[in-house]
């Protein structure tokens, strides 16, 4: 018999899935099932699954017809599972490395009911906190079991499902089940303590628990909460209905009254409006539930709670709480207070502009203006500018405005609307606007205005990580501002995604609640809809012959090793392509493209670095080679032959962090040096079968959604306000 059955329920979990089931199969403990639910997720989380599956026989998948919520979810793969001990995983927190050994060597040695494990809670700004297992059991518990009469201090461990592993089939002759709504951990958690007759405790950090800075519970306002006094009433149920454990009462009385006043005084989930109701319920229920004697309440501001509680007294509990708040904003203030020193006061230019922005939000929003923004003012590009070409042609209302830098104004297209970066105009724009779209985001000082709409499109589909992942690869992220980053994130109402691969990764880089529009990449409207004629009428532009074979080199840049360049020798490619052969080389963006030499090589290499249209390369190039730059996913698009050049693999999978291992999945043939990348071309393994069948997997998983509609639909969706 398999020892443990993972349950693992899956709703809007997308982002997260994945590190989830990672952290199950990549354990060293082999002898584990895992029973994926898809709970009628509307996300990807389902597809996750059953990919998964496809590769490890060890997943099985549950797809649910329809939306259960978590503890029916979670009673319907305990139904499937056939291990000896089950252990529920939510779908957005994963196993700490190499912990299943220790697992599974307690269990076999003791054998309990149920076995407790430590845990960790990692914030989104990836702060760790440590649980409250230390301060439960001051010496270390080690192997012993105990029942809980002898330990009642073991209630006051946090009540999830997730933290403790249950024999299964103690658990079905118990007929314990999850119960429907939320805070379901509470009818479970307790009751499997009190009737368990063995309970283990391993003094081991287990779990890491997600805490998500959108999307969960505990951080959702609204009157669902008050299904917590529900959840508790079924714990004294059970406790009523074992006349044995009455001794208990005293102790989970207390911690039903903790949990009530917890849920209360966060601010996050009950609303100001109900909490006078929220907090009369708990003095019913502790007139109901409390222990009959004479038993004193806790000691010190516990105990004034408790006898507040008792009496009812909401006025008196909300101005006591409101005066601790106070106390402690003042503390917090004084601890930032910083000496003051007398300045003399100077209007700069930047003030007096500020200012003036600030003015012009007390205008009123412009409904007909668009202000389009793309690579941080560099011009006029990528799926901005598909969105502003589809927007002149299906929304012709709207006037379309473009933000630019001084120095790149001579690079837009003639008849282009714009302002320059830094202007007075420039501010009236962003003040004013109805919709501001932007491949990068638009400054902190910027003021997202309720009647606004901000479209993030992005620039590429990730391969290295981005955003808050970045907090993980701290070479990588050298002075990012990861709370501004997400002050900027707020601003968001769509995300342009182009393909259900970067809607997972964004969820998790850019967490925040605006809607993810998962329509493809405007940009590669152009690659899907190109005709011969316009090939051909590229290529001419570019000085490219019809008999010229093109390789477009394209690497992305390094910001953790500046000045690095992959080791490349032009003239060594050229010498194997032939004289047919033509080379085009491409830096990022973020390199320096001001004033650099055009490395050509008899007039058959040539940087093609200030080529303002990226298109135009995919469209002239027969070839491309690239490293983990999203040129692959765009250039994928016209099923032409792909090379994957990547010398520094590992060191940049380490030093930057990637979210899957292009190597491993890529989208043709793969280089590791530059002797193998010129054998690829010597050889012909560049257009050989396992290359083309590589790139057929990789269009099927990123490319699937470009058709040469997605501008279309997001100016249908965001301009014209016509449904999905």
């Amino acid at each position: 018999m398999t020892l443990i059955s993972f349950v693992v329920p899956a709703f809007r979990v997308q982002g997260y899935l994945r590190e989830c089931l990672d952290s199950l199969l990549d354990q060293p403990y082999r002898d584990i099932e895992v029973i994926g639910v898809d709970d009628a997720s509307p996300d990807a989380s389902g597809d996750i699954l059953d990919e998964y599956a496809a590769r490890d026989p060890r997943v099985r998948v549950l797809r649910l017809p329809e939306n259960v919520g978590l503890g029916p979810a979670r009673n319907a793969g305990l139904d499937r599972a056939t291990g000896a001990y089950v252990w529920f995983l939510d779908g957005d927190d994963w196993l700490a490395p190499d912990c299943l050994p220790e697992v599974a060597d307690r269990l076999t040695a003791t054998r309990p009911d149920v076995l407790l494990v430590d845990h960790v809670r990692v914030h989104w700004d990836d702060v760790v906190t440590h649980s409250a297992l230390p301060e439960v059991f001051p010496e270390p518990p080690g192997p012993a079991t105990f029942r809980l009469p002898d330990r009642p201090e073991s209630l006051c461990l946090l009540h999830t499902a997730w933290n403790r592993l249950v024999r299964r089939e103690f658990l079905v002759d118990l007929g314990l089940r999850f119960a429907p709504g939320w805070y379901e951990d509470v009818s479970f958690s307790y009751p499997v303590l009190m009737a368990a007759g063995r309970i283990g405790v391993l003094d081991r950090v287990c779990v890491n628990y997600r805490q998500r800075r959108a999307g969960a519970i505990t951080r959702t306002r609204g009157d669902r909460h008050f299904e917590v006094f529900a959840q508790w009433h079924r714990v004294f149920r059970f406790l009523d209905d074992r006349p044995e454990l009455a001794g208990l009462r005293p102790a989970v009385f207390e911690r039903m009254i903790w949990h009530y006043l917890t849920v209360l005084g966060n601010g996050e989930r009950i609303a100001p409006e109900l909490r006078a109701a929220f907090f009369h319920r708990i003095t019913a229920d502790y007139r109901r539930f409390r222990p009959a004697g004479d038993r004193p309440p806790p000691a010190g501001l516990e105990g004034l709670k408790h006898r507040l509680v008792a009496a009812g007294r909401w006025r008196t509990f909300s101005a006591l709480r409101a005066a601790n708040q106070a106390r402690e904003t003042a503390r917090a203030a004084r601890r930032r207070a910083l000496p003051v020193t007398r300045r003399t006061a100077r209007l700069t230019r930047d003030v007096l502009l500020r200012q003036y922005y600030r003015a012009e939000l007390r205008k009123p929003v412009d409904p007909t203006l668009a202000l389009y923004a793309a690579y941080w003012y560099r011009g006029y590009a990528c799926n901005p500018a598909a969105i502003d070409a589809a927007a002149r042609r299906l929304a012709p209302h709207l006037r379309g405005v473009w933000v630019v830098r001084r120095d790149r104004v001579d690079t837009l297209p003639p008849g282009t609307e714009y302002v320059v970066a830094g202007t007075r105009d420039y501010l009236r724009a962003l003040a004013r606007a109805r919709f501001l779209v932007n491949n990068v985001n638009f400054p902190d000082f910027v003021r997202k205005r309720p009647d606004q709409v901000h479209v993030q499109t992005h620039h590429g589909t990730p391969v290295k990580v981005m955003g808050l992942d970045q907090q993980r690869y701290p070479v990588g992220a050298v002075g990012m501002d990861f709370a501004g980053l997400l002050r900027r994130v707020d601003r968001w109402d769509y995300s342009i995604t182009a393909n259900s691969f970067s809607t997972q990764s964004w969820d998790r880089a850019y967490p925040a609640d605006y809607v993810r529009l998962e329509v493809g990449y405007p940009r590669n409207d152009r690659l899907v809809t190109a005709t011969a004629e316009e090939v051909a009428e590229v290529r001419g532009r570019l000085g490219v012959a019809p008999d010229e074979r093109v390789v477009l080199y394209a690497p992305t840049h390094r910001e953790h090793l500046p000045g690095y360049h992959p080791p490349f020798d032009p003239h060594r490619l050229l010498d194997v392509l032939g004289p047919a052969g033509r080379l085009l080389v491409r830096s990022h963006y973020f390199d320096d493209r001001d004033g650099r030499a055009r490395r050509r090589t008899g007039g058959r290499a040539v940087d093609v670095s200030d080529v303002g249209c990226v298109e135009d390369l995919y469209l002239a190039a027969d070839v491309l080679v690239t490293d983990y730059s999203s040129a692959m996913f765009d250039y994928a698009v016209l099923d032409r032959p792909i090379v994957l050049y990547a010398p520094d693999r590992d060191a940049y999978r380490l030093a930057r962090g990637v979210y899957f291992d292009v190597t491993a999945e890529p989208p043709g043939a793969v280089a590791l040096t530059f002797d193998d990348l010129l054998e690829l071309f010597r050889s012909g393994a560049v257009t050989g079968e396992p290359a083309n069948r590589a790139r057929q997997r990789f269009r099927d998983r990123f490319c699937g959604w470009d058709d040469g509609h997605a501008a279309e639909r997001v100016v249908r969706r965001v301009f014209l306000d016509e449904p999905g």
